[in-house]
């Protein structure tokens, strides 16, 4: 099954291959009308842009803590869960992906009506703010065609036409857009060696995502495995993640 934005952008794709398909046959066509070839080329220029923009990639910046204990390999694992939470289909869904990054790391869920002695928390959130962005702002441009005489010796008077190159920059501008924000927040807490309810914090990351609006449910995968990423890391660590929003693959800078 895919997910929206896979059926998105799979759209978009197919729309943007299409328009330089035709933009490609068109240039053909008239390949020995320099002007119209030379507008026809910057529309293709364009269509290859967007058929580029339509995969764009989905960006978290991860912020981590930690005081990671030496001795926890093979360490049982288990969830804090809020009474109202017990029936949560979705917090199940988000707290099965941390538990398959955790088993690849060699813990172990502990059994059902157990506390695993590392005791782990994640919360999600996801809400909107404003944010400001500047803007490119491009404007028509023309130029003059000055009179010219054809083959038959007929005159024809200058005139104006669209610069077959496109707009034209003109320079910036600010505009402020609305913006979503997620976020998962994931908590270790360790017991060993502690009193009874009374386990210490030993890993603390926070994955935030602001951008294009998505469903939640969509972005949780990528956040999870961006707290994840380099586990347990440095401490106080503040770094960004690109994934491929096609593949999941992690986009290298």
């Amino acid at each position: 099954m895919l997910s929206s934005v896979q059926r998105t952008l799979l759209d978009w794709n197919s729309h943007a291959e299409q328009m330089l398909f035709k933009m490609t046959q068109s240039m053909m066509k008239f390949k020995n009308k320099p002007f119209i070839h030379a507008g026809l080329y910057a529309a293709a220029m364009t269509a290859a842009l967007l058929l580029t923009a339509c995969a764009s990639p989905i960006t978290a910046k991860v912020t981590s803590f930690n005081q990671w204990p030496a001795d926890t390999a093979g360490a049982t694992f288990s969830f804090i869960r809020p009474v109202d939470a017990l029936n949560d289909l979705e917090q199940q869904a988000y707290e099965s992906r941390v538990q398959a990054e955790l088993e690849k790391l060699g813990f172990k869920r502990a059994v059902s009506g157990q506390t695993g002695r590392i005791q782990v928390d994640v919360v999600t959130g996801n809400g909107t703010r404003n944010k400001q962005f500047r803007e490119a702002v491009y404007r028509d441009n023309y130029i003059y065609r000055p009179p010219y005489r054809d083959a038959a010796g007929n005159v024809f008077g200058g005139f104006w036409v669209p610069d077959p190159f496109g707009q034209r920059y003109a320079g910036d501008r600010t505009v402020t857009r609305t913006v979503q924000v997620s976020n998962l927040r994931l908590r270790l807490l360790d017991s060993q060696g502690n009193a009874p309810g009374r386990a210490r914090a030993v890993f603390e990351s926070r994955a935030l995502y602001e951008g294009d609006n998505e469903d939640l449910a969509t972005l949780v995968p990528f956040l999870v495995r961006a707290v994840f990423d380099g586990f347990p890391g440095q401490n106080g660590q503040v770094r960004t993640l690109k994934f491929d929003s096609k593949t999941g693959a992690v986009v290298k800078n």
